[in-house]
């Protein structure tokens, strides 16, 4: 079992290879120890070369961070992975958790705003959070200051922190004490190792993880570029719920709030409004059954339909489904292909299903 998961996470950590990718290279080869082998050949069919993948000898170290930290790893096909994140294209190959897992498949609902929120904002999600968590719905955040702050205090213990960093590492610092309690009475999760400080870059992984883990997302606060805003748009792309406070058009901080009601989102005071969106219970918790990476691999991609659908890719992101149709092969062809120029880092994969090629790799 040890010597699954390190080669599990070597294929994960290795360079240019995200959630998608690895599903896709365990499901045609079976085992991450079957896909590691084949990177080489994959990437020079793509043209380019192979991507670097770390030493077991790294692997093992940061397994062993993790253990010293009370944490373990859930692979996306673990039993206890939570179901409505599963059902998410990009799902994390593997979370770092610490605390109780079984609050992730229980009703979730998000909570999220802004960072520079008001003392009325900050109130209202420290009140729906309890109401929230009273009613045995666990509420998830990015712990970061403000709204989240504010509504894991008041769900405080039925809620979930999702950070943007290594689950070691604490941002913003003050909220040290708060991580640590979360992940004791909580649960505390992060997709990145041991050690790693939030990037910018960071942020949008973070925020679809909350997204996807949640029947529905709130927003209490948030100013119209917020970021509060990526969450709620990934929650509809999910095919959640997106509810929002509504504020007075006279302050900045209401601005995207109110918008994303007149757009369509349902407006919400109270958590009993919140209640009557996710319930009754929603049929897409039902855990679908996990993915079974065995049988033989797809029929390779002839040298012809390579040279085909590299002509139809260009630095404009296309729907894969458009490939298919406009190259005339099969799904299973194009995306052993688009696998393919991946590995040789000639390609980029978008949200909604699309791809492009990168900078310099036409």
């Amino acid at each position: 079992m040890a010597d699954a998961a390190l080669a599990r996470l070597r294929l994960l950590r290795s360079a240019g290879i995200g959630p998608v990718t690895y599903r896709q290279l365990l499901s045609r080869f079976g085992s991450a120890e079957a896909a590691l082998d084949a990177l080489p050949a994959l990437a020079r069919r793509g043209g380019g070369q192979p991507p670097t993948v770390p030493a077991p000898a790294a692997i093992e170290r940061e397994m062993a961070a993790t253990a010293r930290l009370g944490a373990h790893y859930l692979f996306h096909d673990d039993p206890t992975y939570p179901a409505l994140l599963a059902r998410i294209d990009d799902a994390p190959a593997a979370l770092i958790v610490r605390g109780d897992v079984a609050l992730a498949s229980q009703s979730c609902v998000a909570i999220v705003g802004a960072r520079n929120a008001s003392a009325a904002a900050c109130r209202m999600a420290r009140a729906l959070g309890h109401a929230l968590s009273a009613e045995g719905v666990t509420v998830v955040s990015g712990l970061a200051r403000g709204i989240d702050t504010a509504a894991h205090g008041g769900a405080l213990p039925r809620t979930i922190g999702v950070i943007a960093s290594g689950i070691d590492v604490v941002f913003p610092p003050e909220n040290a004490a708060l991580q640590e309690r979360i992940a004791r009475e909580g649960l505390l999760v992060a997709e990145q190792p041991p050690g790693t400080e939030p990037r910018a870059r960071h942020f949008p992984y973070r925020n679809r993880i909350i997204a996807a883990l949640s029947l529905g997302t709130v927003v209490v606060e948030a100013a119209p570029r917020s970021g509060s805003l990526i969450t709620a748009r990934l929650a509809t792309e999910a095919g959640r719920e997106v509810m929002a406070v509504p504020g007075s058009p006279l302050d900045p901080r209401a601005q995207g709030c109110n918008l994303l009601i007149r757009e369509g989102a349902t407006l919400v005071q109270t958590a009993e409004d919140i209640l009557e969106q996710i319930r009754p219970f929603d049929p897409r918790a039902v855990r679908a059954p996990a993915p079974s990476f065995a049988g033989p691999p797809p029929a390779d991609a002839t040298d012809a339909e390579r040279t085909r659908l590299t002509a139809l890719l260009g630095p404009v992101p296309v729907m894969i489904d458009e490939l298919i149709r406009q190259a005339g092969a099969s799904p299973a062809a194009v995306q052993t292909v688009l696998l393919e120029l991946e590995l040789a880092g000639r390609l980029e994969r978008h949200a909604g299903g699309r791809v492009s090629l990168c900078d310099g790799g036409a």
